[in-house]
């Protein structure tokens, strides 16, 4: 049985997040060969790549435009198959990304990015909602620490969070070591 024909979103690995006040550098560390392992996994299984940037234009801030930081993360800069620009949290309603796949095949999207309850996550919902099959591959999705009435939540609880919601309802969870085996072996 043939496996459904992937492409990989790289999505919001971009400049401006380290410009943000939230940014930690030991999460990034730790997020950073994972996501390359993908990325290169991906390029090596010629599995099309489809970077996503988000832009807030006009907002002054380190998604806008005007400031320089809407390009791909230092180390990340690599080619792919298309380059999309989104304003709005997933990779789908403001882009030509249903299109794009759907004129190439495309049945299963694997999902990797910044940041993993929000761009990755809602992605992957919409993605669901739109008939692909997902991958979520949750140790490439990169997130930080966030506190709300005086509580703080971890990332790694973020992450697990995220994990339990989109699990056997709109993704499949995955490591990037499983993700990279699965590549494989379908190639052989």
């Amino acid at each position: 049985m043939a496996q459904p024909k992937t492409a990989l979103l790289l999505i919001d690995v971009q400049a401006s997040f380290p410009a943000r006040d939230y940014w930690v550098e030991s999460l990034a560390q730790a997020w950073r060969p994972k996501q390359r392992a993908v990325l290169n996994a991906a390029q090596a299984n010629n599995i099309p790549v489809v970077r996503i940037l988000h832009e807030e234009l006009g907002s002054q801030g380190a998604f806008d435009p005007d400031n320089g930081l809407i390009r791909p993360l230092d180390d990340f800069n690599d080619e792919v198959a298309v380059t999309y620009h989104k304003r709005v949290h997933n990779a789908f309603t403001d882009t030509s990304l249903e299109s794009w796949c759907r004129e190439r095949g495309v049945e299963r999207l694997a999902i990797s990015g910044i940041r993993t309850e929000q761009c990755c996550e809602t992605t992957a919902r919409v993605g669901s909602d739109l008939g692909f099959s997902v991958d979520f591959i949750s140790d490439a999705t990169l997130t930080f620490p966030m506190t709300r009435h005086g509580i703080t939540w971890t990332a790694d609880e973020i992450k697990a969070r995220t994990e339990l919601v989109l699990e056997s309802r709109f993704a499949r969870i995955i490591s990037t070591h499983d993700m990279i085996n699965e590549w494989q072996n379908t190639r052989e």
